[in-house]
């Protein structure tokens, strides 16, 4: 394949150039060029979220169970004091990216009154 690179002032690629027909080749609907891969999800597309708490999620970059106890009205201290736990072990629970243990979203689901499968999104 013959492509030409365009680059910056210090060197780095910026686009590239293709043949026309590489690029119709590439950019084609035609299924012989593409393969199916199966996807396996990690959690059951059936569950669904209030838009409510998705909203407060992306809008304050937090997590899910954080935007459940929004969503609910409770500070961390009060939501703390229901599981019998420090605030400072919910903060850590509530960090985002972190996996939360099943015990733990079976008792923030019945808190914050959703299902433990709406808090493992």
């Amino acid at each position: 394949m013959n492509i030409q690179y365009i680059n910056d002032n210090q060197g780095r690629p910026l686009y590239a150039l293709v043949p026309i027909a590489e690029f119709e080749r590439l950019t084609a609907d035609d299924e012989a060029y593409w393969e199916d891969i199966p996807v396996e999800q990690e959690y059951d597309s059936s569950v669904t979220i209030p838009g409510a708490v998705v909203d407060i999620m992306f809008d304050k970059n937090i997590s899910i169970a954080a935007a459940w106890r929004i969503y609910r009205g409770m500070s961390q201290a009060d939501a703390a004091e229901r599981l019998g736990i420090t605030q400072s072990a919910l903060s850590q629970i509530e960090k985002k990216g972190n996996r939360v243990q099943e015990k733990t979203r079976a008792q923030l689901a019945d808190i914050y009154q959703c299902s433990a499968a709406q808090l493992a999104v």
